[in-house]
């Protein structure tokens, strides 16, 4: 520079305002180590979010294999309550055949299973008009 050119402040400038020239360093460290400090915070974010999503593959895979399990094990249990039950009803018949013939046997037994069966149905239909009640639509919704 010359002698006559007056000296430019060199802490004047867009990023420092009017700081005295102690005072950039300072600040443009603290720029640096914010800057550095966002960084390192998107990068924890970016980690997390990786490690969110694995962790819930890894349990969505887990579900499906124990729903899975969960429904054989359902069904194997259905099918043997079933034989449970047709050697219930076949030893009953057994049982009753001597006290009264072996078709008033067979009468009785399926008269107590079909009596099961209605009690059943009209307990499943006023369950079933419950939930119809539920989710039926209100006079005046305008459908």
């Amino acid at each position: 520079m010359h002698e006559a050119e007056p000296a430019l402040d060199a802490s004047v400038g867009p990023e420092t305002g009017s700081r005295t020239g102690d005072d950039a360093p300072d600040q443009a460290d603290a720029l640096a180590a914010l800057r550095e400090e966002i960084a390192v915070l998107i990068e924890d974010a970016r980690t997390y979010a990786e490690a969110e999503a694995r962790f819930q593959k890894t349990r969505a895979t887990l579900a499906g294999k124990s729903a899975g399990r969960a429904l054989v094990m359902l069904v194997l249990a259905l099918v043997l309550l079933h034989i449970a039950l047709i050697a219930l009803a076949v030893g009953a018949v057994i049982a009753l055949a001597p006290l009264i013939t072996v078709w008033g046997a067979i009468a009785m037994v399926v008269g107590v299973m079909l009596a099961g069966v209605a009690g059943l149905v009209l307990s499943a239909r006023k369950d079933g008009a419950l939930l119809a009640a539920l989710f039926a639509r209100e006079p005046g919704d305008g459908a």
